[in-house]
């Protein structure tokens, strides 16, 4: 690139909703954190832009973003994903109040650029394919337009090393890493494949290490969780670089503890759970969406049928690594013993965490473009509203469901009961208990680790604190942990310390599915009077 002007760029995160599954407020607090993840992706595109801009990051899940930030930038750079959408829009009228142009990028931005047209440019796709070609056009006097990376194309090894250090560590329970993108199946809800293709593009080794390196040398320890979307979409290539992560883990002294989201055909692979449980990989999340076949199927899962998966989230277990698991409401082809049926899994597979959540056609995936021609997509179905926009908890089934939808609420909101009631947690706690070898993993945390501020004692005493209602049964089982597998104390722990959000944050989303059953028998009344 030829030489530029300097420019000031204001990064802004865009907030997700207070109220989400996946934000943990209390379980951050517990360590003095502020939210659970770091934006990987706005630090990757900080990377990309010329070295003479200053930039500036804000993250507003985690620090307020004062209008004297605004005014100190030549360009505001922003987007995310659907549930960030209201507060991008916001943050675009917010900028230009104050007469600064905004770029807005992000997987949102890309599968649904109408949404963002009040924005400057749109940078969509991949960023490594196109921010030479925004810079020149900035650099050139541009200043609006709209560049497009060619799908599937980008070369990742050529992506750079993130600005880790625009990050406050501190405000983080953990930071990503990407190894790669893509992935090799065809779920018909999922919009991975859209975004970056079935056939995963990896990293170098070299490539990675650089940034466990700059990580390593800006103090960082702890847990750096794998971003992909499946990390094992390219069995070959991962593990020889698993075998090498292991040797630097040793040669570090083991400062990182990793976490992934992977397919369940993971279990059957001993090699690579093996290459895993030496590299320190302590949790996977798995998509298992539905425990019935002919569902599986229909959605074009077929994975996730041709094994028992309560087995295989087992042997996942007998590796050190604890499960949790996303499942999804609202199939076409489910039954009305749809609530039972799940639940039944989760008690059996042992997984306390789950992600249950109604099913919601994405933008720019085959299910919308199947409910598209069939004629069943809800007006304005790619516009996150507002209201209750933290997760597919509560805003999904943005179309027409085949069963009537107030049997399909009602399913939902009886796992969720079901689930999250403390006796049933905490008994899957120590179901987990008996199944998860910790065995051959590091001992102790790094000293710089976040998550050493606090005791595992003095977590359970904060816990119950709170809670007084679980203290018995957190207590004991803490105890039975402690004397019958004690490698597994600090996993069972952080399970107890994600209760804190879980257990209320249930009951806050049954009571929004309560209003809503409550609104449909409304509708239904007015029906038949008129």
């Amino acid at each position: 690139m030829k030489d530029v002007s300097p420019c000031k760029v204001l990064m802004i995160y865009p907030r997700f909703k207070a109220d989400s599954f996946w934000n943990y407020p209390e379980a951050c607090e517990l360590v003095g954190a502020r939210y659970p993840a770091a934006p990987l992706g706005l630090i990757t595109v900080a990377a990309l832009l010329p070295a003479q801009w200053s930039i500036r990051l804000i993250n507003r899940n985690t620090e307020e973003l004062g209008d004297e930030d605004i005014a100190w930038a030549d360009l505001v750079m922003t987007g995310g994903m659907i549930t960030q959408q209201p507060d991008t829009l916001e943050l675009i009228q917010r900028a230009h109040a104050q007469g600064k142009p905004v770029v807005v990028g992000g997987p949102d931005a890309t599968s649904s650029p109408h949404v963002y047209r009040s924005a400057d440019f749109l940078v969509l796709g991949e960023a490594e394919g196109i921010m030479v070609a925004f810079v020149e056009a900035w650099e050139s006097g541009q200043r609006s337009g709209t560049f497009i990376a060619p799908k599937f194309q980008i070369d990742v090894t050529k992506s750079p090393v993130p600005r880790f250090d625009l990050l406050k560590f501190e405000q983080y329970l953990y930071v990503g890493l990407q190894f790669s993108r893509g992935c090799p199946f065809t779920c018909e809800f999922c919009d991975i494949i859209e975004l970056y293709g079935r056939v995963p593009r990896t990293k170098t080794t070299p490539q990675v290490f650089a940034e466990l390196d700059a990580l390593y040398a800006l103090g960082y320890r702890g847990h750096v969780d794998f971003v992909d979307d499946n990390l094992i979409g390219n069995k070959k290539v991962v593990k020889a670089f698993l075998s090498e992560l292991r040797t630097w883990q040793e040669d570090h002294g083991f400062p990182f503890e990793f976490s992934t989201e992977a397919s369940i055909n993971l279990a059957e692979d001993p090699e690579l759970l093996e290459l895993m449980k030496q590299a320190n990989f302590f949790l996977v999340f798995i998509g298992i969406e539905s425990p019935d076949p002919e569902t599986l199927i229909a959605t074009k899962k077929r994975q996730n049928t041709r094994r028992d998966m309560v087995n295989s989230i087992h042997k996942i277990y007998s590796y050190g690594m604890m499960v949790t698991a996303g499942f999804i409401v609202g199939f076409d082809t489910e039954k009305n013993s749809v609530a039972d049926t799940m639940v039944d899994f989760i008690e059996a597979a042992a997984i306390p965490v789950c992600m249950v959540g109604l099913l919601y056609a994405l933008p720019n995936t085959q299910l919308t473009r199947r409910l598209q021609r069939e004629g069943r997509l809800h007006p304005g179905h790619d516009i996150m509203p507002d209201m209750d926009a933290g997760d597919q908890c509560t805003s999904g089934l943005n179309f027409d469901t085949l069963r009537p939808l107030e049997d399909v609420l009602d399913d939902y909101r009886s796992i969720l009961l079901r689930v999250y009631d403390p006796a049933t947690y905490v008994g899957r706690i120590k179901r987990l208990i008996g199944l998860l070898d910790r065995s051959g993993r590091p001992r102790d945390l790094p000293k710089e680790d976040a998550r050493r501020k606090v005791g595992a004692i003095e977590t359970i005493n904060r816990i119950v604190n709170k809670m007084p209602e679980v203290r018995g049964a957190f207590w004991q089982t803490f105890m039975h942990c402690a004397k019958s597998n004690p490698q597994a104390l600090r996993m069972v722990v952080g399970l107890m310390a994600m209760y804190l959000h879980l257990g209320p944050y249930s009951r806050y989303v049954v009571d929004a599915i309560d209003r809503r059953i409550e609104e449909l028998g409304r509708r239904s009344r007015r029906s038949i009077n008129t």
